[in-house]
C-alpha cells in the first residue's frame, strides 16, 4: 500500500475520554509515522461508532480505512453486552457487506485498570494496533479488489 494515497478516518468515542484520549494518540502516532493522511471524528459513545462510518460511506467524502476507538467498561446492568455486541456486529457488518476496513479498537473491559492497561501508549498501546489493523485490510483490499478504495474505481 503506498501511504501518500491512502486517508483514513480515526472515529472516537469521547465516553472514558481519558481512555480514548489515549487510544487515540496511539493510532494517531502509528498513522503519521507510516505517513498517512488522517482526520478524526468524534461521537458520544462506542454505540454510535458503527454509524457515524455508515454515515460518512454514505456521502462523498471517501476514506480508504477507518479507525474504530472507544471503551465500554461493565457496569452492573446487561447495557454493556448489547452495547459491546451492537458495536463490534455494527462495525463487522461494514467490514463484510460493505468490505470497509476497519482497525477495531473499541476496548470491553470490566474494570478502568484494565482499560487503562491497554489503553496506555507505554503499555498494550490498542490504538497502535487497532491503525496497524486498518492500514492491513487496506492494502489487502487494494490487493485482492484491485481497488483504488480513495477513489471508488478499478485500479489500472
Amino acid at each position: 500500500m503506498d501511504p501518500e494515497t491512502a486517508r483514513v478516518l480515526i472515529v472516537t468515542s469521547r465516553f472514558y475520554a481519558h481512555i480514548s484520549d489515549e487510544l487515540e494518540a496511539g493510532a494517531r502516532e502509528t498513522l503519521a509515522a507510516a505517513g498517512v493522511a488522517f482526520e478524526t471524528v468524534e461521537v458520544p459513545g462506542a454505540f454510535e461508532v458503527p454509524g457515524a462510518i455508515a454515515m460518512v460511506e454514505a456521502g462523498e467524502v471517501g476514506f480508504d480505512g477507518y479507525v474504530a476507538l472507544g471503551c465500554v467498561i461493565r457496569g452492573e446492568t446487561t447495557h454493556y453486552d448489547y452495547v459491546c455486541g451492537e458495536s463490534a456486529r455494527g462495525l463487522q457488518d461494514l467490514a463484510i457487506h460493505r468490505l470497509v476496513p476497519i482497525g477495531y479498537g473499541i476496548l470491553t473491559v470490566e474494570n478502568e485498570a484494565q482499560a487503562l492497561v491497554r489503553a496506555r501508549r507505554d503499555q498494550k498501546n490498542k490504538g497502535r494496533g487497532a491503525a496497524l489493523a486498518c492500514l492491513a485490510m487496506i492494502a489487502h483490499k487494494r490487493r485482492f479488489l484491485g481497488v483504488d478504495a480513495l477513489f471508488g474505481e478499478a485500479a489500472s
